[in-house]
């Protein structure tokens, strides 16, 4: 038997690193006081020997990456002093359709933590995450959010305060594909409601959203690539980005000046656990415990420190004065769920698609 659990274990890293993510592997180490969790965790188990270890593949986008570097060694301890088992995870984080794609084709994730709910829901339509996944978790399996920023040169030379002053002649402006980015579907849908949200209708939101994509010099195909461009190449004098990312840049020692508009979308990234492995690897339980942690007070002050929104209400009364207060924050709901947004949007031959053409008129 332990061959055989080296061989799948093997297998499986294997897999990860063929398909070109970044991993990384966390082992848990004993405490002080671990001697005293284990007893107890013996006895009530009723058994004088550690269970057998157990592995969990969690995939995730890049930018929850420090967060859950903090997390998981939270989970790690409190499950060894409950279970008086070790759990070690693979972490895999890139761009969160490059997961999504990665899961689909073979990337054994036990767990999934994504950008948008529309990368979720592929996986399921693929056969390994089974329907009802939303009702799994707190919150409708939304585990952390954000808003959008607009991060600017120093000194904020164009004079960027709200998404209207994206359209001003002269103002070059930065963010990824639609048709390739989950991160830019959010800043799609974001400037999109900035206008039908506050009284404005389907037309105008279509002028508004063309006459900032004529502003936009290239269209970079991720997130990451867009923020490259911003920073690294020095294109453009606004970016439009994830609020944690810029209060992490922060944290990092990075000061950059952005602005948070007052009329904004909720940036809700959903947890989920992929059924079809975690049936396969006789991981469930371990899954879906670490599912329910993340949605702890303690996991989401993490969140929290590292600039997401926390979801629990308690912490988020904790950590108020951390966040720019908005005026307007709507969702995906709002805009009529994923399924309408992909097919009204982000399709072949859909808004995103004729404002593109509008630009080069």
């Amino acid at each position: 038997m332990k061959h055989l659990w080296q061989r799948d274990s093997l297998t499986r890293w294997v897999s990860l690193f063929l398909t070109g993510v970044t991993l990384s592997l966390t082992i848990a180490a004993c405490t002080g006081g671990g001697t005293a969790g284990n007893s107890n965790a013996s006895s009530a188990n009723g058994s004088s020997s550690a269970a057998k270890e157990v592995e969990l593949t969690l995939v995730s986008f890049a930018v929850t990456r420090a967060a859950h570097e903090q997390i998981i060694p939270k989970f790690i301890e409190k499950w060894k002093q409950e279970h008086n088992q070790t759990v070690t995870f693979n972490q895999s984080y890139a761009g969160s359709g490059s997961q999504t794609r990665a899961v689909i084709d073979g990337l054994e994730a036990d767990v999934v933590h994504l950008a948008l709910a529309l990368d979720t829901e592929k996986i399921e339509k693929a056969g390994l995450i089974e329907p009802g996944w939303e009702n799994e978790a707190p919150n409708n399996a939304i585990v952390s959010k954000s808003v959008a920023a607009l991060v600017t040169r120093e000194g904020n030379p164009k004079g960027i305060k709200d998404w209207a002053d994206l359209t001003k002649e002269g103002v070059s402006v930065i963010t990824a594909n639609p048709k390739t980015s989950g991160g830019a579907r959010w800043n799609f849908l974001a400037l999109w409601g900035a206008i039908t949200r506050t009284g404005g209708d389907d037309g105008k939101a279509q002028e508004f959203t063309t006459n900032v994509f004529k502003n936009v010099p290239v269209l970079p195909k991720d997130a990451r690539e867009a923020s490259d461009v911003f920073f690294k190449q020095g294109q453009g004098d606004v970016l439009i980005n994830y609020e944690n990312e810029v209060i992490l840049a922060g944290l990092n020692g990075e000061k950059l000046p952005y602005v948070i508009p007052e009329v904004n979308i909720s940036i809700d990234n959903p947890i989920a656990v992929v059924d079809k492995n975690v049936d396969k690897h006789g991981t469930r339980e371990v899954a879906e415990a670490f599912v329910q942690f993340l949605y702890t007070p303690e996991a989401q002050r993490e969140f929290a420190k590292l600039g997401f929104r926390p979801v629990d209400p308690t912490v988020g009364e904790e950590t108020a004065n951390k966040f720019t207060k908005l005026k307007t924050l709507f969702t995906a709901q709002d805009l009529g769920g994923w399924d309408s947004i992909q097919k009204q949007f982000f399709d072949d031959g859909a808004i995103f698609d004729k404002v593109q053409a509008d630009t080069k008129k």
